[in-house]
């Protein structure tokens, strides 16, 4: 491959790549409020249902549980940090 070739594949791909990073940072950026969101609905319905409303929040703490375990394995995955327990 010729180094022309190489800068031609870099400046075609830059658009999909820049549209990429931002769709993840806005994916990141947003996730905390989704997860508050759906762990609200989710509590409302339960209490709706006639659960007390600390069982539903005991059991609402899956969602944020889900959340912080994601965002640890994408930052190992940015970062390329393998742990091995």
């Amino acid at each position: 491959m010729s180094a022309a070739s190489v800068v031609k594949a870099l400046v075609k791909s830059t658009p999909n790549l820049a549209l990429m990073g931002m769709s993840l940072f806005w994916m990141y950026s947003t996730l905390g409020w989704r997860v508050r969101r759906t762990r609200r609905a989710f509590e409302k319905e339960l209490v709706s249902q006639g659960m007390s409303k600390d069982d539903a929040r005991r059991l609402s703490e899956c969602f944020t549980e889900l959340k912080n375990s994601l965002t640890i394995a994408l930052r190992q995955g940015i970062a390329g940090r393998v742990n091995i327990d």
